[in-house]
C-alpha cells in the first residue's frame, strides 16, 4: 500500500483519528441490532468460561473485553496464546467455553487456525473483525462486524476504538447514548496533545500506566508511541508498575498515567504519587493539567474509547516532531501475517 502524492505525512492517521466519533455512531446505527442477536445466541448456550485471541492492536481490545467479561459478566476470562493451538498443536477440551477472536484484517493465520482449532475442539465461536467477508470472520460460528470503514494509515486508530465499542456492545448488552459526541468533545482538546508532545521529543524512553479498564488503554499508548515515533515505551498495570519496575522510573524516565474518573483512576492517585516521588515527569490523562477527556455522563467501563484519543493525537503529533511519517512506519504494514 502506498500513500498518494498529494496526500502529506500523518493526513491519513490524522484523518482516522478526527472520524472515531462518526465510526461510533455508525457501529451503533447499522450494527448494534447484528450484535444483539450474536449475543442472544451466545448466552443461549450458557458460556463457562471466555477464551480471547487477538495480536498487536486488537489484543488490547482482547484485554478490555477479559475485563468487561470478568466483571459485567462474573465469568472467567483468559487470553489465548495462539501458539498452543497452531505452534505445538495442543487441542484442549472446550466445549462451553466462547472462543472469541478479534482481529481489525480478520487475515492473521494464526487467528484463523486457532479459531479453527476452537471450533473442532467444542468452543462456541465468534469473530469480531472490521472485514466481514475475512477467512476469520468465515472460520466463526458467529461474526461481529465493527463498521470502521476502510483504514488507510498503519497505526490502527479508528478500527481500534471500534473493535472496543463492538465488545461492549457483545459484552454489556446495552447501546449507550452520548459517547459519539463525548468523543468529539474529546477530540476538540487536541491541543493539549500536541503541546505535551513536545516533553517526548527528545526522549529515549517513556513508560505508560493505568488500572482496571484503562491497562489496555496504556498498552495501547505504548504501542502507537512505539510504531509511529519509534520511542521506547513500555506499558505496565499501575499496580504491577510499584514492584521491580519502579527502580528503573526516575528524571530520564517520563510517565504518562491514564487517571479517568472511576474506581482506576482513584487507585491510580497513590500510583502517581510513587512515581512523583522519585522525580520523573508525570502526564495524567483524564485529570486536571493534563490531557482533557470528556467523561461526563459516560460510564466507566466505556472510557477507554474516549481516553485513548489524547494519545493517538499525542503518537501523531510527535512522530511528526521527531521527523517521520505516522502514516507509513519504517517496517511496517497494514497486515501482518503471523504463524
Amino acid at each position: 500500500m502506498t500513500t498518494p502524492p498529494d496526500i502529506a505525512p500523518g493526513e491519513l492517521m490524522a484523518r482516522e483519528i478526527a472520524e472515531q466519533p462518526q465510526v461510533w455512531e455508525r457501529l451503533i446505527a447499522e450494527g448494534s441490532a447484528d450484535i444483539a442477536a450474536v449475543r442472544a445466541a451466545v448466552f443461549v448456550r450458557a458460556p463457562r468460561f471466555v477464551l480471547i485471541a487477538a495480536r498487536g492492536t486488537s489484543d488490547h481490545a482482547a484485554l478490555y473485553a477479559k475485563y468487561l467479561v470478568e466483571v459485567r459478566l462474573g465469568l472467567p476470562a483468559g487470553l489465548v496464546s495462539p501458539s498452543t493451538l497452531t505452534l505445538y498443536g495442543s487441542r484442549p477440551q472446550l466445549s462451553d467455553v466462547l472462543f472469541v477472536a478479534v482481529s481489525q484484517s480478520g487475515g492473521s493465520p494464526d487467528l484463523v487456525d486457532s479459531m479453527t482449532a476452537a471450533r473442532s475442539c467444542g468452543a462456541l465461536t465468534v469473530a469480531v473483525t472490521n472485514n466481514p467477508e475475512s477467512a476469520l470472520a468465515t472460520a466463526a460460528e458467529h461474526s461481529v462486524y465493527v463498521h470502521a470503514g476502510a483504514e488507510l494509515a498503519v497505526a490502527a486508530t479508528k478500527s481500534y476504538t471500534a473493535e472496543l465499542l463492538a465488545l461492549a456492545l457483545l459484552i454489556r448488552g446495552e447501546v449507550p447514548t452520548g459517547l459519539p459526541e463525548a468523543g468529539a468533545r474529546t477530540l476538540d482538546s487536541a491541543a493539549h496533545a500536541y503541546a505535551a508532545a513536545d516533553r517526548y521529543r527528545y526522549a529515549d524512553r517513556l513508560v505508560t500506566t493505568g488500572r482496571g479498564y484503562s491497562y489496555p488503554t496504556a498498552r495501547e499508548a505504548a504501542l502507537k508511541l512505539m510504531e509511529t515515533g519509534y520511542l521506547s515505551a513500555q506499558a505496565f498495570s499501575g499496580a504491577d508498575l510499584l514492584h521491580g519496575p519502579l527502580a528503573m522510573i526516575g528524571p530520564q524516565v517520563p510517565v504518562i498515567a491514564i487517571a479517568t474518573p472511576g474506581r482506576a483512576g482513584t487507585a491510580m492517585g497513590p500510583v502517581v504519587d510513587r512515581i512523583r516521588a522519585v522525580g520523573a515527569d508525570v502526564l495524567c490523562v483524564g485529570s486536571v493539567g493534563g490531557l482533557p477527556v470528556a467523561t461526563d455522563g459516560v460510564a466507566e467501563d466505556l472510557l477507554p474509547l474516549l481516553e485513548i484519543i489524547p494519545l493517538q493525537q499525542l503518537a501523531w503529533r510527535l512522530a511528526l516532531d521527531r521527523g517521520g511519517n505516522p502514516d507509513r512506519p519504517r517496517g511496517l504494514s497494514k497486515v501482518t501475517e503471523t504463524w
